[in-house]
């Protein structure tokens, strides 16, 4: 009689960082396979991003190179410190981050946390932004060697690898943190409003640190840098040139608070992770408390429901509309707008970006027309600046915002993923659809765009230049609008299938700042009649400047729509191919 031999099971290989490198890596690589455009946009964001770090690199070795000690102190604190808040806020408000490994698709296997968060973490120091930083930084190797010999040297290569996980770590803890706050719906309007106050605080500091450089007041911004050199945003980046100063006992020192604060966010990082991967779970229906009497009756159906509040059937079509939108006609036009309105309120991926308008689109203008003003007050002329401002220098601030509004919808098929396939099927046709959305968006921008006048005119003390604003947003953003619809047509890309808010894939990144430098510089192109305008006309414009731009911005969304939605027509499957999530 045969036995049956059961052949010995290999042990369990231990799971380790490397796992999810080459696990990155091999998924970067098949979402490139076949893919050319995407290779394209890769490699070129990655040349614009050693750009960008050769010119860093330059900035923060030029006192060593100079011979210059006295700005060691200031490049590295202030220039760290600056890196390390934009490694905070530059993920929540434009660049979103890399979410290639998703954590909720470890959510089933035996993994322990801290074997997930040293993996992930590993990763996430597998990128262009990290490389890119690192090139950037090294100038304060250069710095330091230069000032204080290899010692020093030796200190500041340590301190800028301790500043490049310090980054990566803050980027991870923060934006995990944030989208585990807007998967709450009663925390997610308090989310939305405490990270506008904190990109809030870039304006102010930026006017602080611009009044500080014209005074030129060297001894207080040293001592300024020297304050930063000991809190976290400082601490890795100044400890090399501390070494050079001669004061050897505050490395070790500063070594340590960067560590404690690395090891503080990683644990942040780990709780806020955990509820990550089951946030969808633990999200789920609300449960329902009207008692089973009241349930068993609402089986009768939702139409029947319907009739008996509202009487009709109609009624229930009627609750899919608010408030806002209630003047929408009861056809394919008017469910568009109201889906959209609906998906930009709710959908935290797009709160995101409403939120981004919102706060750039003040502050913004504020920095350029009052960054070298002053501000004077008075009882007969009340609220007054005493900088030099001009209706040509305004229109351009309020060109930048109405362009920064419209951008928004660069990529606005990616929001819906997949499905856009039901849009699809249903045979919606392209100028319509995208008339749709652009009505619905407006809802939501259009007011706010107002309100960016209304106070800048207040900050300005120059009310009558009111028109001029609103004619130079409403001519920039509708133009945006034309534009981004081709480039949203043309370009789009899928989004990550993940309840954060500010994820994107690998590459997805690249590909979203080089779309929105693209439909930027074209929109601004679009619109600078209306600051030639205001250049040639002078008074006369302060008049014309509001009619003329809103029939500007009004005719190109329309004509936008038109023309983009003939492409729309016939790219349909390969835009749905392009926005649906690989798996």
């Amino acid at each position: 009689m045969a036995v049956a031999v059961t052949p010995p099971v290999a042990p369990a290989r231990r799971v380790s960082a490397r796992h999810f490198v080459r696990l990155k890596l091999r998924v970067l690589g098949n979402n490139f396979r076949g893919q050319g455009w995407r290779i394209a946009l890769f490699v070129v964001g990655a040349l614009v991003g050693l750009w960008f770090a050769a010119g860093g690199f330059v900035v923060l070795a030029a006192p060593g190179l100079a011979g210059e000690p006295r700005y060691a102190p200031m490049v590295a604190g202030f220039g760290g410190g600056l890196l390390v808040l934009g490694w905070l806020l530059l993920p929540l408000v434009f660049f979103g981050v890399d979410e290639t490994l998703d954590p909720a698709r470890f959510a089933l296997l035996p993994l322990s946390r801290r074997t997930l968060v040293t993996g992930l973490y590993a990763a996430a120091l597998v990128s262009v932004p990290v490389l890119a930083t690192l090139v950037a930084v090294s100038g304060l190797v250069v710095t330091a060697g230069a000032l204080g010999g290899w010692s020093a040297g030796l200190v500041a290569v340590v301190g800028v690898v301790a500043g490049l996980l310090l980054c990566v770590a803050a980027a991870r803890a923060v934006t995990s943190a944030f989208a585990t706050m807007l998967r709450s719906r009663r925390v997610r309007d308090l989310a939305a409003v405490l990270l506008a106050v904190v990109a809030a605080l870039l304006g102010p500091l930026q006017i602080v640190v611009l009044a500080a450089v014209r005074q030129a007041d060297w001894d207080r911004l040293t001592g300024v840098a020297r304050v930063i050199g000991w809190t976290p945003f400082g601490a890795p980046w100044t400890a090399g040139i501390d070494v050079a100063e001669g004061r050897v006992w505050a490395a070790p020192v500063k070594l340590l608070i960067t560590a404690l604060t690395i090891g503080a966010l990683l644990l942040w990082w780990s709780r806020s992770l955990e509820s990550a991967m089951v946030g969808a779970a633990s999200a789920g229906p609300a449960r329902d408390r009207r008692g089973p009497f009241v349930r068993a009756r609402d089986r009768r159906g939702p139409f029947v429901r319907a009739r008996g509040r509202r009487g009709t059937v109609g009624g229930a079509v009627a609750q899919l509309f608010p408030r806002a939108v209630g003047w929408a006609p009861r056809d394919r036009f008017g469910a568009l707008v109201a889906r959209e309105c609906r998906y930009w309120w709710r959908d935290a991926r797009r709160r995101a970006n409403l939120i981004t308008i919102a706060v750039v689109g003040i502050f913004v203008p504020v920095m350029v027309n009052l960054g070298g003003a002053g501000f004077s007050a008075s009882a007969e002329e009340g609220f007054s600046t005493t900088g030099d401002t001009s209706p040509v220098l305004v229109s351009l601030s309020m060109l930048f915002v109405g362009v920064l509004a419209s951008v928004t919808l660069a990529n606005q098929f990616g929001f819906d993923g997949s499905a856009y396939a039901a849009n699809v099927v249903a045979g919606v046709l392209g100028r319509l659809e995208l008339r749709a959305r652009m009505t619905a968006f407006s809802l939501y921008v259009v007011p706010l765009l107002g309100i960016v006048a209304v106070v800048l005119a207040t900050l300005l003390g120059h009310p009558a230049w009111l028109g001029v604003m609103a004619g130079a947003l409403l001519a920039a953003y509708g133009s945006g609008l034309a534009i981004n619809a081709f480039v949203s047509v043309l370009g789009g890309y899928a989004l990550p299938e993940t309840s954060n808010p500010f994820a994107m894939n690998t590459g997805a990144g690249m590909a979203k700042s080089l779309l929105t430098l693209l439909s930027m510089v074209a929109s601004a192109a679009a619109a600078v009649p209306m600051v030639v305008a205001a250049a040639l006309l002078g008074d006369v414009w302060l008049w014309l400047a509001l009619p003329v731009g809103l029939a500007y911005g009004l005719g190109a969304a329309l004509l936008g729509s038109y023309l983009a939605g003939h492409v729309l027509d016939r790219r349909q499957p390969e835009l749905l191919a392009a926005v649906t999530p690989r798996r």
